[in-house]
């Protein structure tokens, strides 16, 4: 495969194999994220992805079982782009199980219920959205997508559109991986971030739920306006604190929960509703000093 770097995927896709369909981020505005800054966006020819997968199934189609096409927010391509893409690795890698991307909720919210049933029935099948925070407050100085049009700076059109996104995904056959970022609101809206949080995860209702934990980036909007608005991350505990608040309090039917990310100081897995009593008591014992934490020199991007 030919890539433009950097290149991002999620931790669950470490042994995916990554098409770059396209360049960048479609949006590239969120405040806190430096990952796309250095490109333009753009969609790639078809005919360049569709001969990257022919190139790969002739050196071993049978190792591919899982296709994560990227960059940042890869759903927004036209069908004209997705539908021969998908063909392909249909009919490129037999043991392909899994097809997923990055999303944001405008770009669901962009396709149409149809388009969505039929990139499902291509194969894409898992959506990773971001919606960092369920805070209102919070997610509009994270600047996470447009304000849809006719939408007033009154209602809660980031969480609201979060969670239409979500259950369109769902009716049209689909799973959705949802990611929070811990410290998103920083010190001033800590509590008001982690209940909003959980508020948000129940809405949306994923199949999987990541927590990851903000890294200030030199160069991203938020860096460079710390200082001036006083604004910063919540202590360790209070990062643990936001994590115990999140799990306690929301209650998806049934999601697979992980905090595997690099970023975090507290690994934890396992599934939601069934396993929180144990997440919490493990949270629990972390704070009170029993289990160590990861080193701060082990943490990373």
């Amino acid at each position: 495969m030919r890539y433009e770097y950097p290149l991002f995927r999620p931790p669950s896709e470490a042994n995916s194999l990554i098409l770059q369909a396209t360049l960048g981020c479609s949006w590239n505005n969120c405040t806190y994220c430096h990952m796309y800054r250095s490109k333009r966006f753009k969609v790639r020819p078809v005919e360049d992805c569709l001969e990257e997968l022919a190139e790969v199934a002739d050196r071993g189609a049978g190792r591919v079982r899982k296709l994560f096409v990227a960059d940042g927010d890869a759903l927004v391509m036209p069908m004209e782009s997705w539908e021969p893409i998908l063909r392909e690795a249909a009919d490129s890698f037999p043991n392909l199980k899994q097809v997923s991307c990055y999303a944001m909720a405008s770009n669901v919210l962009g396709k149409t219920p149809e388009e969505l049933r039929r990139l499902r029935e291509l194969g894409l099948g898992v959506l990773y959205m971001g919606p960092e925070s369920g805070d209102e407050t919070v997610m509009r100085r994270l600047a996470k997508q447009p304000r849809p049009e006719g939408a007033s700076r009154d209602e809660d059109y980031l969480f609201e559109a979060h969670v239409e996104a979500s259950r369109k995904a769902h009716e049209a056959g689909m799973k959705v991986s949802a990611i929070f970022l811990l410290g998103a609101g920083g010190v001033e809206r800590s509590q008001e971030h982690a209940e909003g949080s959980a508020r948000l995860i129940t809405a949306m209702d994923p199949d999987f739920l990541a927590a990851l934990t903000l890294t200030i980036v030199e160069g991203t909007p938020l860096s460079a306006t710390m200082d001036r608005l006083g604004w910063r991350l919540p202590d360790i505990y209070g990062l643990l604190g936001e994590l115990r608040t999140m799990v306690g309090e929301s209650s998806p039917s049934k999601a697979l929960f992980r905090t595997n990310h690099a970023s975090n100081y507290l690994p934890l897995g396992g599934s939601l509703p069934q396993d929180r009593q144990r997440i919490v008591e493990t949270i629990d014992l972390a704070l009170a000093g029993a289990i160590p934490l990861r080193p701060e020199e082990l943490r990373g991007l």
